[in-house]
């Protein structure tokens, strides 16, 4: 929901100023939760599991296998993603910005 909120709130900034402030609070927010976001765990995880692929030995690497980084953290975050951004985000604006049709 932050992160959507963030790039609705860019997105609706006409200087790059308006856009700035708009992303500080979300973002913020969003860090300091400590939430995941799906797009930078597609890089992190892999990238951890192919080190633990050759070997290296970092702490908490070990528990790293496909099947967690599918169904342990990726479905799950995507999820959250799309619902926080498409239900909490997009209908919120939706319903307060959206078209009202006429009854006749």
């Amino acid at each position: 929901m932050l992160v959507c909120l963030g790039v609705r709130l860019a997105w609706a900034g006409k200087r790059a100023v308006d856009k700035i402030a708009g992303i500080i609070f979300p973002v913020t927010a969003f860090v300091a939760c400590g939430f995941e976001h799906s797009v930078a765990n597609m890089f992190y995880l892999p990238f951890a599991y192919g080190l633990k692929l050759l070997g290296y030995q970092v702490e908490g690497i070990g528990d790293i296998t496909l099947g967690n980084m599918l169904f342990q953290n990726f479905l799950p975050v995507t999820l959250g993603n799309v619902v926080g951004g498409a239900v909490f985000v997009g209908l919120l604006y939706w319903v307060l910005y959206g078209k009202r049709i006429e009854e006749r």
